[in-house]
């Protein structure tokens, strides 16, 4: 049974867009809403499954775990930003000199920099 969920939610998926393209004389707005619609009908298939069970306990406690997650306040996030980005400006000008002395050196050792 579960299967047959699954395929139907995709054939909904499928003949939405078919349906889309098929009626392109039609106004936009509308071609749109059907979409919609017919995703938010698959998506409800296809949370009728077992598999669309579990996705769906699965998503509620990744809801219940976010909410205990003890967040950075925003001056721990500043600082936090500001270490990475003066990092970053050390390590670009450490490889840019490193880059130069390699040009400086391959050259010197090709003899194409005389």
């Amino acid at each position: 049974m579960d299967t047959v969920l699954l395929l139907l939610s995709v054939a909904i998926l499928v003949g939405s867009i078919f349906a889309y393209y098929y009626y392109a004389n039609e106004s936009v707005l509308l071609r749109t809403a059907g979409v919609l619609v017919a995703f938010g009908l698959a998506i409800w298939v296809a949370f009728q499954s077992a598999q669309g069970r579990t996705l769906w306990s699965f998503i509620h406690s990744s809801r219940t775990e976010l909410r205990r997650v003890v967040w950075p306040s925003r001056e721990e996030t500043i600082q936090t930003t500001l270490i990475v980005l003066v990092f970053a400006a050390i390590m670009g000008t450490f490889f840019w000199l490193l880059d130069i002395f390699l040009l400086w050196f391959t050259r010197f050792i090709t003899g194409q920099g005389a």
